[in-house]
């Protein structure tokens, strides 16, 4: 418990996002029933470019697009959570964000902790521009979460694993304000097994937004690659929820008329129950590698198996603790962090918090 004095509770302010953003700041709330929740979808500073962007629907494949922003604040009422929209109630004692790409100015001051989102984007254009080009005043954002943990407003940033504590550090984030606690929704990938699911025995491949997000995708030869991997084993296609799914239906009708296209449903359960697991850049091919499932990806799955979230089912526990530390003003030397065993143990020797002193 913390104490507060006078029979206060600290009050906290849960920022959402996505489902996978939203479901994360959920479960790490449960572990802090000592303390008042609010919860608000991703947000900007109003009058921003950034806002003008967002109010003109040209950020709908973001978190702080209007669709994602309906749809957490239905998850938000569904489970009867208290909506604080964009922080205005004020007298924060900590804030808890998805992503640090975007440090609204209205949590200033306030201590902040970072819980990594998933799988961080590889470093491609934009973040080369910004590497080698210092000077022009890109925004961390425009390199994707590739930028994450640049920020360096947070106190602490919670990380899944201790090789992306170190992927952290390589990219310009402190050492001293880097937690491994694992994450909410990728600290348990053997709890998605179940036996005599449907989609045994098949090959699952799971597509990204890249069309939507401007990148580079190859649908077609997605579609070939998928094939030739399946064989004479059923196919299935889990589209991305950001996707226009008329089209990448289509695409399948039109280029694997036997396969089986999928709108909906949990890509997490499908990958933990498949045979065989494809993806293109998704978070999901952890799922295979933790599970020890033939797994296909765009990305370099070896690089990946070194950075794979740690599986004791009790990240949401620690980075509540981290929370409980970070209100407290504890060094981050005393917040407990969890091996990928279980086991307690402190973090790296570090400096006391920022605004500890």
């Amino acid at each position: 418990m913390i104490e507060r004095g006078f029979g206060s509770r600290p009050r906290v302010l849960f920022i959402c996002g996505n489902r996978n953003h939203t479901t994360t700041m959920h479960a790490i709330a449960r572990e802090l029933p000592d303390c008042d929740r609010w919860f608000t979808p991703y947000y900007c500073d109003p009058g921003t470019a950034l806002d003008a962007m967002r109010r003109a629907y040209l950020l709908e494949f973001v978190a702080l697009g209007h669709d994602f922003r309906r749809r957490c604040l239905d998850y938000l009422r569904q489970h009867d959570l208290a909506i604080d929209l964009g922080g205005a109630r004020g007298g924060y004692d900590l804030v808890v964000t998805c992503s640090d790409l975007i440090v609204p100015s209205n949590i200033a001051g306030i201590p902040l902790v970072g819980v990594q989102e998933g799988m961080i984007d590889p470093k491609l254009f934009w973040w080369r521009v910004r590497e080698h080009l210092p000077w022009l005043p890109l925004p961390r954002w425009a390199a994707g979460t590739a930028g994450t943990g640049l920020s360096h407003a947070y106190d602490v940033y919670c990380v899944a694993s201790e090789g992306y504590r170190r992927d952290f550090i390589e990219r310009g984030a402190r050492p001293d304000r880097l937690v491994v606690t694992g994450l909410p929704n990728f600290d348990n990938f053997a709890g998605y097994v179940r036996p005599g699911h449907w989609i045994e025995g098949c090959v699952l491949a799971c597509t990204s937004d890249g069309r939507e997000t401007f990148r580079r995708d190859n649908r077609r030869k997605l579609i070939d690659w998928a094939l030739e991997i399946a064989g004479d084993r059923p196919l299935v296609f889990k589209f991305h929820p950001n996707e226009r799914m008329r089209r990448a239906v289509d695409e399948v009708r039109r280029w694997a008329p036997r396969a089986r296209a999928l709108t909906s449903g949990s890509g997490e359960v499908l990958a933990a129950n498949c045979h065989t697991l494809i993806t293109e850049w998704s978070t999901l091919a952890y799922v295979g590698l933790a599970l020890g499932k033939p797994t296909h990806s765009y990305r370099d799955l070896d690089a990946h198996r070194a950075l794979l979230p740690v599986q004791h089912g009790r990240a949401a526990k620690n980075i509540a603790e981290v929370c409980r530390g970070v209100i407290a003003r504890r060094p981050i030397a005393a917040i407990a962090a969890t091996d990928a065993s279980g086991a307690t143990e402190a973090s790296a020797p570090s400096p006391t918090l920022k605004g500890a002193a």
